[in-house]
């Protein structure tokens, strides 16, 4: 069987620091923070009171107001961002074989402020149950995809991954390998995530695992730096067009990048803990760069999972230490989620349409917010630190991880390098 060339012909984003691509790259390139106090609800009695919010998102800007209320907001999120990759990729929906173009998208959680809402006003009344007959389809993952199959009448495969803070990773190998096989022309992938709530932030909270750097929230995502508490909750969407190269080329697409490989494994370790050795971490990259067929030495770029956990930051970069070997310290390597806080399930997604914007851009998005060395670190490792750095990537890799031990990462190159 023939193995076909896949690639990015469309991007769409929904972030902290932008309400689209061109905003998004903005706030990468200038190291903007999209963290600051929570304005959704009342957080004085929560450990943490900041997060990464989207700002100035208007959903009646995007939806009627019949169609915003059927819709969790993480719903309405993926749709923006679909929206934008699709009008960006080009793609004439009136020609298009729509049976041949599929949906496929991440979700760590769906709709927990719907969930949320329900279960208050119901323990609030008397026992009888009276739920919004919309409960259900804006609470579940895969109304995201589903809805956004409905709107354009695509009639592939669709359906949503969950896999924890790697689901849109994992979304997207599964649409690389979908049009690989020849089983699709054209799939809209990526994730989104609406959890900064009550249950979101408590939830987190409880476990220990957000910073809670309340005096300075715009410094409170700091990975690699001694100084990190946790990481702090995001929100948002990316969406990517992941398309059969002959098939963007006969349309005249945009190409922006092609996507060589992905990888998968598991830790099999703990419920959220990584392994302290970083096995399942070494592992995916090491399948990752198999199943594309190149050399560890051909990475110029890693966008790392970087949450800014005491654990995870230094457990990733040891893998990286080992897989790239002598070549670590030539990669640039940087965590966006400096400046985006950590989006969930839609991380994968935005954090590969940083990678890709690298490329387009010949630039590495800084980590901010470093400050104090960590003695577990290496300090021969370049981790692209404040600062954006000029730099012409050919190969960038993503990485992704989620509760429950998942892994995934991504490879991208620049065409024709």
């Amino acid at each position: 069987m023939e193995i076909k060339r896949v690639v990015v012909t469309g991007l769409g984003a929904l972030t902290p620091i932008g309400n689209n691509i061109t905003e998004y790259w903005d706030g990468l390139k200038n190291g903007r923070s999209g963290c600051a106090p929570i304005t959704y609800f009342d957080a004085e009695k929560f450990k943490t009171k900041f997060a990464c919010e989207i700002k100035n998102f208007d959903p009646l800007q995007h939806f009627d107001r019949k169609e915003a209320r059927k819709l969790d907001k993480f719903a309405q999120y993926a749709l923006v961002s679909s929206d934008e990759a699709i009008l960006d990729a080009g793609i004439d929906l009136d020609t298009v074989d729509k049976f041949r173009v599929g949906v496929i998208w991440g979700a760590g959680i769906g709709g927990i402020e719907t969930f949320q809402n329900e279960v208050i006003n119901f323990s609030e009344g008397d026992g009888t149950p009276r739920f919004n007959p919309f409960f259900i389809p804006k609470m579940i993952a895969d109304i995201a995809p589903g809805n956004i199959s409905i709107k354009h009448g695509f009639m592939g495969p669709n359906y949503t991954t969950v896999s924890a803070c790697a689901s849109s990773a994992n979304a997207m190998i599964d649409a690389l390998n979908y049009i690989r096989l020849g089983q699709c022309d054209i799939i809209v992938t990526g994730g989104s995530e609406a959890a900064v709530t009550q249950a979101g932030v408590g939830g987190f909270n409880a476990m220990h695992a957000l910073s809670t750097r309340n005096d300075d929230p715009a410094a409170a995502s700091r990975p690699f730096d001694a100084s990190r508490d946790g990481f702090v909750l995001g929100e948002g969407a990316g969406a990517l067009i992941l398309e059969e190269y002959e098939h963007a080329k006969a349309r005249g697409a945009k190409i922006y990048a092609e996507v060589i490989g992905g990888g998968m494994s598991s830790d099999a370790y703990h419920m959220t803990a990584p392994h302290p050795d970083g096995i399942g971490v070494e592992r995916v990259m090491h399948n990752c760069l198999n199943d594309a067929g190149i050399d560890a030495s051909e990475v110029d770029a890693i966008n790392t999972h970087g949450t800014s956990t005491p654990l995870g930051d230094v457990a990733e970069l040891k893998a990286i230490s080992k897989v790239f070997g002598a070549h670590t310290n030539d990669i640039n390597i940087n965590s966006t989620k400096s400046m985006t806080g950590h989006l969930l399930g839609a991380a994968g997604a935005i954090e590969a349409i940083a990678s890709i914007l690298s490329m387009e851009h010949s630039l590495v998005p800084p980590t901010i917010n470093h400050t104090e060395v960590d003695e577990n670190i290496d300090p021969s490792l370049n981790l692209t630190l404040n600062k954006a750095q000029p730099r012409k990537v050919n190969i960038a890799m993503s990485n992704t991880f989620g509760f429950g031990g998942h892994n995934a990462c991504v490879l991208f190159k620049k065409l024709d390098a």
